[in-house]
């Protein structure tokens, strides 16, 4: 007589086989640059996926130590991190990206250069063992006050952000890395950072599909392997819940043409569960279940919340969600398969292509191409040969880009001209009753050098605004670097726009700056 009822060894098995699922489906990340415990032994017990930051990145040596560790606990393991390249960085966060962002690329306007570019980001993440990118970002940046995309986005054109996000996927594919489109239906024409809250974009179905949808069709024809949803209110769509947890919208997404979808059968990702957008109106569980209930396949967290009670939490809500007959077995079953299915392609990937080292140099090549100079006339500008004065007029960065990132060009002209002289001001440094004694402060410490003034996103900070006119208005003879979306009227003697502030694009304007090209090692 068999000590184990059938019965009994049935169960056993569908228990263990929902929590595997339930641990496939999520994409947590963690603190440290080694593995902790924990996760290894939920890499061992099914977890599919982990997500990397900043966090967890010294240098490339470590960085392909850390995933080698993962993939011993589970070969096919989904090794994920948010690398646009431009001024979303994780791998170059303490220094700035190598890589001009999708702004640059689209201001350059060429499908091969983007396709290039991302082939050889896509090289420095195989080498590091990082298998699966969060990018690239394929929103249609329509609204200039958007104050998490920007310079993020190919542009404000359909159909230039279509090109450039269909090559950006192939580029980052053909090395074996995965693509994420993002934010699917389209973040670009909001007002609200989905981090902090809950953006509506109330548009017609019509203009959806004429504007926003066209980069994510193009990704899906490009063979895009994974799309990312937006913690966005889209009420054409759905009035009572957010892209994200919305079937409606999700349905759009997977439905054939003929239906009226896009057609897509790969991997559906949610944007960070933790963001204010979900956590602060369902809360990340409820966020979660809801999410994979709609058709989500995976659960990005991991950038708030990166510990083993919060893979619990999820874990344990997904499972008793199918115990309450809330969530189906088989929806659950169905987006692990994907996300097991995505992870097998990731390791015949690395089977199949030779690893080269990226071409680092393509970088600065993409950052020069994608300046625009405008020189106010009868100015006179000459090169800088000498120690100047440097002034960074530095808005609070968006949580996507992060605070830890240096940009701007006050470094780089000081290591060519050791003296050179740097301030930093933000807004509480410029409130309108600050603000004269600031300007006359910087006139009077400027005086007798260069001046050159770094700003970002100058059409969407009045504060800036207003202390640059102040400075201009009496050193007519200054230089200004805009490191933003130049969506504002050019300044000053020489005005420089970089289209994004990655490290290379702040290179390339030092280039024009002093007149001296880069040195190279």
């Amino acid at each position: 007589m068999s000590i184990l009822d059938p019965s009994s060894a049935r169960t056993a098995r569908t228990r263990d086989r929902l929590h595997r699922d339930a641990l496939t489906v999520l994409q947590p990340g963690f603190v440290g640059t080694t593995p902790p415990d924990w996760l290894r032994r939920h890499l061992g017990d099914g977890l599919g996926s982990v997500a990397l930051f900043a966090r967890n990145v010294t240098d490339p040596e470590q960085l392909a130590a850390l995933t080698a560790e993962l993939r011993a606990e589970n070969p096919h393991v989904l090794v994920a991190i948010d690398e646009e390249g431009g001024d979303v960085t994780r791998l170059e966060a303490g220094s700035g990206s190598s890589w001009p962002g999708n702004l640059a690329l689209g201001a350059v306007d060429d499908p091969g250069l983007t396709r290039d570019v991302a082939r050889e980001l896509g090289r420095a993440l195989a080498e590091c063992g990082v298998n699966y990118n969060w990018a690239p970002s394929a929103d249609v940046n329509s609204n200039p006050d958007n104050p998490v995309i920007g310079v993020r986005s190919f542009g404000a054109d359909p159909d230039l952000c279509a090109r450039h996000t269909a090559a950006w996927v192939e580029g980052l594919q053909s090395v074996g890395v995965a693509a994420c489109a993002k934010h699917f239906p389209g973040h670009g024409d909001t007002a609200v950072d989905s981090h902090l809250g809950l953006p509506v974009v109330d548009i017609d179905v019509d203009l959806l599909r004429s504007r926003d949808l066209v980069p994510f069709k193009a990704a899906i024809a490009a063979g895009a392997k994974a799309v990312m949803t937006a913690h966005i209110m889209v009420p054409a769509l759905d009035g009572d819940r957010p892209a994200t947890l919305s079937r409606a919208v999700l349905q759009l997404l997977r439905n054939s043409p003929a239906d009226g979808g896009l057609g897509y059968q790969g991997l559906i990702v949610t944007d960070g569960i933790e963001m204010g957008a979900i956590a602060d109106t369902y809360g990340v569980t409820r966020g979660s279940v809801l999410a994979i209930g709609a058709g989500v396949d995976a659960i990005c967290v991991g950038g708030g919340l990166a510990d083993e009670e919060t893979v619990l939490l999820l874990r344990d809500a997904l499972v008793q969600a199918v115990r309450d007959g809330e969530l189906s077995e088989e929806r659950l079953a169905e987006a692990a398969g994907r996300v097991r299915a995505l992870g097998q392609w990731t390791t015949e990937q690395v089977e199949a292509s030779g690893r080269l080292a990226p071409d680092l140099a393509i970088g600065l090549r993409a950052a020069r191409r994608a300046l625009r100079v405008t020189r106010t006339p009868g100015s006179g500008f000459v090169p800088i040969t000498e120690r100047p004065y440097v002034v960074s007029f530095s808005p609070i960065a968006n949580i996507a880009v992060g605070d830890e990132t240096p940009w701007g060009v006050a470094g780089m002209l000081a290591a060519r001209f050791p003296g050179t002289r740097a301030e930093s001001v933000g807004p509480r440094d410029a409130t309108p009753e600050l603000l004269p004694a600031l300007v006359e402060r910087l006139r009077r410490e400027s005086a007798g050098r260069r001046l050159v003034v770094v700003v970002r996103d100058l059409h969407r900070h009045e504060w800036i605004a207003r202390a640059l006119d102040g400075l201009l208005a009496g050193r007519p003879d200054a230089a200004v670097v805009e490191m933003g979306v130049p969506q504002a009227a050019a300044r000053g003697a020489l005005h420089i726009a970089t289209h994004g502030a990655a490290r290379v694009c702040g290179l390339a304007a030092v280039e024009v700056l002093t007149g001296q090209p880069t040195v190279q090692h």
